[in-house]
């Protein structure tokens, strides 16, 4: 037997699961709030960094930049996704645009973390005098603008986008945190190359911030097991009418919508008791935050090209 989507309800119908979780048109508020916040936040750092001569303001401001470019991208993908429905040609929608996004996101780091090491070498070669009062109040700026973008994010569970939209306002923090100390330094000290070396200490955040980003969409694209097969087999087997799982696989389309399929073996003779057995395997996937099942049944004593079916959806 195999069935598809939910379970059925007490009344024997089968709810129709919806693609957009929900969660789609708050992430996407969210995400453009946060872009327009981190654009505003840019073009304040970026101009300080050039009037006043830090390496590390420009190097904060271009990553504020990168942020904001990565927050239009996650927008525009939870937009799209969450108002295109679903149909015979995109079954899932077109929420896999936002592992895609997520995915270019993580890349379009990489380059920004050349720059910024190759500005803080010829800085260090030749250092030069800064503004340490105005880049101050600028990096000031910049971490309420980073602290703000975290208030808007956070609450309840976040999406793919919205996680590497956290972990890159995490590293903006940092970066503004390193150069008010920075600047402080320097002020009290007057050496002046702890422009350039913290700039290149927010090229590694920013490098890290992109291998998360990249791990989560990677583990997407290739299909890795978004649950732990081991423990849902154990489950399953405890499952009344379930003799053996022959097969288990489970993969996500983005990171809120998870898909598995399974074939069970079962000991049940009615169909009564197949569809028994087939809403208890869906009802315990659906506990390990499966979103779509396809459950097949087949007899455990006979030749498994032999199998129940059900058509009852």
């Amino acid at each position: 037997m195999s069935e598809h989507g939910s379970p059925p309800t007490h009344d024997g119908s089968h709810d129709d699961h919806s693609h957009g979780h929900g969660g789609s048109s708050t992430s996407s508020r969210k995400l453009a709030a946060v872009s327009v916040i981190n654009l505003l936040g840019f073009l304040v750092e970026f101009a300080g960094g050039i009037l006043f001569g830090s390496v590390a303001l420009l190097s904060d401001a271009f990553h504020m930049l990168f942020d904001a470019l990565a927050y239009v991208m996650a927008f525009a993908a939870a937009y799209v996704a969450d108002h295109y429905d679903e149909g015979d040609q995109w079954s899932y929608g077109l929420h896999r645009l936002e592992p895609t996004a997520a995915f270019l996101n993580g890349i379009l780091l990489l380059p920004m973390v050349g720059f910024i090491l190759w500005e803080s070498y010829q800085r260090f070669l030749n250092p030069i005098e800064i503004g340490t009062g105005p880049t101050l109040a600028i990096a000031f700026g910049g971490l309420l603008v980073n602290v703000g973008s975290v208030y808007v994010l956070q609450g309840g569970e976040m999406s793919l986008n919205e996680r590497g939209a956290f972990y890159h306002l995490l590293g903006d923090a940092g970066g503004s945190v390193a150069v008010i100390v920075s600047t402080v330094v320097i002020e009290v000290t007057g050496v002046r190359i702890v422009d350039p070396i913290t700039a290149a200490l927010i090229a590694v955040v920013i490098t890290w911030s992109a291998g998360n980003v990249l791990r989560g969409s990677g583990a997407i694209f290739f299909h890795r097991s978004p649950f732990d097969a081991g423990e849902i087999r154990a489950h399953l087997r405890e499952i009344e009418g379930v003799e053996e799982i022959d097969d288990l696989h489970g993969w996500q389309v983005c990171s809120q919508i998870t898909v598995a399929t399974t074939h069970i073996e079962t000991g049940v003779e009615t169909m009564a008791e197949a569809e028994d057995v087939s809403q208890r395997v869906h009802k315990e996937l659906a506990h390990h935050g499966v979103d779509h099942a396809t459950v097949e049944l087949c007899p455990a004593y006979d030749d498994r090209s032999t199998h129940l079916n059900d058509h009852s959806h």
